[in-house]
């Protein structure tokens, strides 16, 4: 073969195998398809990554790359992170919702009126914001809440909060050291613990305009109907119903030991009052004036505007939309993280006592407000509580709540 002919074969051989290596890159990409990237806490990863392979493989192609994060840094670092490596997908906490979605870091989702029947509406309205149209942004998974601990042994379960003051007081005076009731405050205050005596006395945060939106303007921690009933504030810290000193664990400490009758706590604590010995039962506390119902915590599934970058905003807005919001994937997320599934029709699926208690005990709650104004107000309120409740030279509650609320305007502007 002359040099001429052998050129002609090597430059056909050379652009066969230059082919051969775009078409092989090609299939590899198409056999590789898209990968959905979820952040998630340590404590569901298991759970996450389960659900969203299910999903994965009802849609061929598709792979889901579950990345662990802190669970608090997860909404810090979404305004932060590459866009390279930023997640489609999230898992998060209702009350970011008003931060990331005026921060434009999250979408907008959009379910069928028959899967939001699923739904208490005001789980639903936790992951809602807009300041002229409400728009979901998020899918709910599971529901916190506190409830009212009784040990059974030790007291009847009130039906009314007479009742329930009746026999605190008759248990704290039994004997030296022990609580009436014991809800944690501490020297910082804690305002979501002593939410249900808030609402029940009719306290509230935020108003509501009238397009159904949280009213930042519109404080209500010394409304007219609370300050009325504010003096029963003075009456409990009087008589040593509450007391601002009792901290976490020395509430804890009383229950477990059986110097308090009644506890005021979370479902996070189901493990150690199943395993504690004691009797007992969980209830939302009765009503003092209006119902005392509990600040309630929302968690759930969020689609990132990084989900458009990325090329998968469909594929993410399916998972979420459609799969998330099932009642066997609700079950499951929930579960793994030992809260209550926010879907209906998961919740009747619970058999765990304790979890199931505890998410009666939030029906009717009210999600903490998920506006970014929301974070004015937890330092005064809880404040407030422990002004009125120190015991000796404890100030009087219309005064303290008043000054809250002037506080909480004052930084709101």
């Amino acid at each position: 073969m002359n040099s001429r002919k052998r050129i002609a074969a090597l430059l056909v051989v050379a652009v066969a195998g230059f082919f051969a290596a775009i078409a092989g890159n090609v299939h590899a990409a198409r056999a590789a398809g898209p990968t959905l990237t979820i952040w998630v806490d340590q404590n569901r990863q298991t759970a996450v990554t389960t659900v969203a392979n299910e999903w994965a493989a009802k849609n061929a192609g598709v792979t889901v790359s579950v990345v662990v994060k802190d669970f608090g840094s997860i909404e810090t670092s979404l305004g932060t992170v590459d866009a390279s490596t930023a997640p489609d997908v999230i898992v998060g906490a209702h009350d970011w919702t008003g931060q990331l979605a005026a921060n434009g870091l999250v979408e907008p989702i959009y379910l069928s009126a028959a899967v939001k029947t699923q739904f208490p509406a005001y789980t639903l309205n936790a992951f809602s914001y807009g300041l002229a149209v409400k728009k979901l942004y998020g899918v709910p998974t599971q529901i916190e809440n506190i409830g009212l601990v009784v040990n059974t042994a030790l007291a009847k379960v009130p039906t009314t909060f007479a009742q329930l003051e009746q026999e605190a007081l008759a248990f704290k005076h039994k004997k030296a050291g022990n609580l009436a009731i014991a809800v944690q405050q501490g020297s910082a205050g804690d305002a979501y613990h002593m939410y249900p005596f808030f609402s029940g006395l009719g306290g509230y945060i935020f108003g509501t305009n009238s397009a159904g939106n949280l009213d930042a303007s519109n404080i209500g921690v010394a409304n007219k109907a609370f300050l009325k009933n504010a003096p029963l504030i003075d009456k409990w810290n009087k008589e040593g119903l509450i007391n601002a000193a009792v901290d976490s664990s020395t509430a804890q400490n009383a229950f477990i030991k059986k110097q308090a009758a009644f506890w005021i706590t979370g479902p996070w604590n189901s493990q150690l009052l199943s395993s504690s010995g004691l009797k007992f039962k969980v209830v939302q506390m009765p009503a003092i004036v209006d119902p005392s119902v509990p600040f309630l915590g929302v968690q759930g599934f969020m689609v990132t505007k990084f989900a458009s970058v990325h090329g998968v905003d469909a594929l993410a807005q399916d998972f979420v939309s459609n799969y998330v919001s099932t009642p066997a994937a609700q079950l499951a997320l929930a579960l793994a993280n030992g809260r209550f599934p926010a879907n209906t029709t998961a919740g009747k699926q619970v058999h765990d006592p304790v979890l199931a208690q505890f998410g009666k005990a939030g029906v009717g709650g009210v999600p903490m407000p998920n506006i970014p104004q929301m974070n004015s107000v937890w330092s005064d309120l809880g404040a407030a509580w422990v002004k009125a409740t120190k015991g000796s030279g404890a100030t009087k509650a219309a005064t303290a709540f008043k000054a809250a609320a002037r506080s909480i305007a004052d930084k709101i502007g």
